[in-house]
């Protein structure tokens, strides 16, 4: 979905870490996601209409983990 040049260039707007893409959830308002990835804040950014919105403003707070 997004362009693996541009995912290797994208970083969190809040912390500067690299982010990676993730799949939606069922009932989503986005495509995909970009996760904060590593020791990062692990905000979530929406990927819509293939656009990423790299805005905190924009984000979703980190995911629980299942385990």
């Amino acid at each position: 979905m997004i362009d693996k040049d541009l995912l290797d260039i994208l970083v969190c707007p809040s912390c500067k870490k690299p982010v990676e893409q993730k799949a939606p959830e069922s009932g989503d308002n986005a495509e995909a996601w970009l996760e904060c990835t590593g020791s990062g804040c692990g905000l979530r950014y929406p990927v819509r209409e293939g656009i990423p919105i790299m805005l905190i403003d924009e984000a979703s707070a980190p995911q629980k983990s299942g385990g």
